[in-house]
């Protein structure tokens, strides 16, 4: 349904992404992830045929981008970072006007619009001024006016952004509820929510798809699947160097006790370790063994597993240095 090859995008001397590749089958839901400047937004603005490539080409529903430009926004629902809408319409009016700049026939538009406030929920909000409305609401406003006109691809840039908890999981639910009979690319920085909705992950760093495989897949294959947490009496330095011996340890780290994903409560004279298995592998009962050899005491030793941020950090480290995403935001909103 999507296909994109060779893609590539420079900005002056500097290249923004650069030989980028990668598929989305019909029905499935692919998260694009990325830290800050890495490529997202760009690579999403040259599908939905607001921004040109500078080279490679990019196919949606079988028609290419650049030489079919409107048959492909006739056929893509497209949210920007800052939702494109019209304050001074009711959220009623507003979608109309997107079903019939998007070529909804006469007859079907009605349908189309009362759809599309159901499954977003604002039910009590259709007659009301866009402007009056709440950050949250204005997002699903604009997740509305991506899926009004009912298209097969749908490309979602942060659509969770400014909602609070309970509309994150209506969101989530629209979209799962969308795969199948749409196509879909979803950009986040919320990693446990790419884990809970996507069927494969595409990350993107410095401009170039370092990884594209399923979350499942990619946390086996980049860090071993599991390993465990340890909370122990003595030096972490010298903890480290007894367990890298440990036969089925391919790493030990130091866990930052006041990091926001450390369960541990720091105390004096402790170390809290990470120790990352080799794939297939299952040390537990070895690590436990040699720290009691070597003498130190063993408060916590829990068994964790690889999350998507651990593969998503390991693939990521370098930040980019240029962001031509934030220098040309002055237009994001333009993009409906």
């Amino acid at each position: 349904m999507i296909e994109v090859e060779h893609l590539s995008k420079t900005y002056g001397s500097t290249p923004a992404i650069t030989d980028v590749t990668f598929n989305v089958e019909p029905g499935e839901i692919l998260g694009f992830l990325g830290p800050n400047g890495a490529g997202k937004t760009t690579t999403m603005r040259i599908l939905a045929g607001y921004l040109p490539a500078t080279n490679g080409s990019a196919k949606i529903a079988g028609f290419d981008v650049h030489e079919n430009s409107l048959a492909v926004r006739q056929r893509i629902g497209y949210l920007p970072e800052t939702p494109p809408l019209y304050p001074e319409m009711t959220v009623e009016g507003f979608l109309h006007f997107v079903t019939r700049i998007k070529g909804v026939s006469a007859g079907d538009r009605s349908a189309k619009v009362q759809a599309a406030i159901a499954r977003c929920n604002l039910q009590e909000k259709r007659r009301v001024i866009i402007r009056k409305l709440s950050k949250g609401y204005r997002q699903r406003v604009g997740i509305a006016q991506a899926i009004v006109h009912d298209p097969p691809a749908i490309i979602l840039d942060e659509p969770t952004v400014g909602l609070d908890p309970r509309q994150i999981i209506e969101v989530r639910n629209l979209i799962k509820s969308l795969a199948g009979t749409h196509t879909i690319i979803l950009s986040t920085h919320i990693l446990p929510e790419v884990s809970m909705t996507c069927n494969r992950v595409a990350i993107i760093n410095r401009g170039n798809i370092v990884a594209t495989n399923t979350p499942e897949s990619l946390m086996t294959q980049l860090t071993g699947g599991s390993g465990y947490e340890i909370e122990i009496a003595g030096s972490a330095n010298l903890a480290k160097q007894v367990l890298q011996n440990v036969a089925g340890v391919s790493l030990v780290e130091s866990i930052p006790t006041a990091g926001a994903h450390s369960h541990f409560t720091p105390q004096d004279n402790r170390a809290y370790l990470r120790v990352i298995s080799q794939p297939g592998r299952e040390p537990g009962q070895d690590i436990a063994a040699a720290l009691v050899r070597a003498e130190f005491g063993l408060y916590e030793m829990r068994r964790v597993s690889a999350t998507l941020e651990d593969v998503f950090l390991q693939l990521t480290r370098e930040e980019k240095q240029f962001d031509p995403e934030v220098d040309s935001t002055a237009n994001e909103g333009e993009a409906a």
